[in-house]
C-alpha cells in the first residue's frame, strides 16, 4: 500500500497564497527549522508515521513548485514520490484527477486531499478498519455540526455508503467524508471505471460522485468514524486561519 495525495487544485479562494503555489502548498504550519509546514507535508509526515515508503502526488496547478520540493520531500519524509501530472487541472474538477492516478491505485492506497489537515489518528483508524471483504473504506466525522458545504454521507447499517453528496439536508447526514480513504487493490479497476464515467458525463463532477456512481453499481463502500478530533478542510482565508491553530497541536 502507498499514499496518494490529490494536489492538483488552485485553490483560487485562498489567493494570493496561490498567485504562485498549489494550495497544498500554501503553508499552515510552525515554522521549524525552515519554512512553515504545508498541507502536504503534513500528509506525507502522517504517511510516513504509519509506515508507508511511496507517495503518489497529482500535480497540475503550480505543479513546477511540487517538482522543485520533491528531493526535499523525499529526504525529509524518507518517503519516494512519483508526481503524476494532470493535464486538465485547471479546467476539469476532480474526479478526473483521481482518475490520473488509476494505475497506483492498482497497488492499494490510502488517499488523501492535498487541502485537509487532519491527525495520524485518521489513517490510523483507516488501517485499523481494514479486512472482512472491504475495499474502499471512507473516514467519516460523525461529531461535527453539518451544514450545507460539508461532503455529507448517509449510511446504512450492514450496508455501508447510500449516499455521498453537497447537496442534502444535513440533518439527514450519517457524518461528513473529510477528504481522507482507503482504497485496496481490488477496488481500483471498478473505481476507475465509475470516475472515468463520472468525468465523462460532467466534469465538473467531484471524485465522491466516482464513489456515488459505485454505490448505484452495487458496489459496498464503508466508512470508519474517526471520533472527536480537530482537521480542517481548506477552502478560505478563515479555513486557513483554522488550519494553522489545528496544525500547531499536531
Amino acid at each position: 500500500m502507498i499514499g496518494l495525495v490529490l494536489a492538483a487544485g488552485a485553490g483560487r479562494r485562498l489567493r494570493p497564497h496561490t498567485d504562485t503555489l498549489p494550495k497544498a502548498l500554501v503553508p499552515v504550519g510552525p515554522e521549524q527549522d525552515g519554512p512553515a509546514l504545508s498541507v502536504l507535508d503534513l500528509t506525507l509526515q502522517n504517511f510516513s508515521e504509519i509506515g508507508l515508503s511511496e507517495v503518489a502526488v497529482v500535480v497540475g496547478y503550480r505543479k513546477e513548485a511540487v517538482y522543485a520540493r520533491k528531493e526535499e520531500f523525499e529526504a525529509t519524509y524518507g518517503l519516494k514520490l512519483t508526481l503524476i501530472d494532470n493535464d486538465k487541472a485547471e479546467e476539469w474538477n476532480n474526479a478526473y484527477s483521481l482518475w490520473c492516478a488509476r494505475d497506483v491505485l492498482k497497488q492499494g492506497v490510502i488517499l488523501a486531499n492535498g487541502d485537509t489537515v487532519h491527525p495520524v489518528s485518521v489513517e490510523k483508524t483507516l488501517l485499523a478498519a481494514r479486512g472482512e471483504g472491504r475495499r474502499i473504506i471512507l473516514a467519516l466525522d460523525t461529531v461535527k455540526q453539518l451544514a450545507d458545504e460539508e461532503m455529507k454521507v448517509i449510511t446504512a447499517d450492514g450496508k455501508g455508503v447510500q449516499k455521498i453528496t453537497k447537496l442534502m439536508d444535513p440533518a439527514a447526514a450519517t457524518g461528513e467524508y473529510i477528504g481522507v480513504t482507503l482504497i485496496e487493490p481490488e477496488a481500483a479497476e471498478e473505481l476507475a471505471d465509475a470516475l472515468k464515467a463520472t468525468f465523462e458525463r460532467d466534469p465538473d463532477l467531484y471524485y465522491e460522485d466516482g464513489y456515488q456512481e459505485l454505490v448505484h453499481r452495487g458496489f459496498r463502500i464503508d466508512v470508519a468514524p474517526i471520533g472527536d478530533v480537530k482537521w480542517v478542510e481548506i477552502d478560505n482565508h478563515d479555513d486557513l486561519a483554522k488550519g494553522r491553530e489545528i496544525a500547531c497541536q499536531y
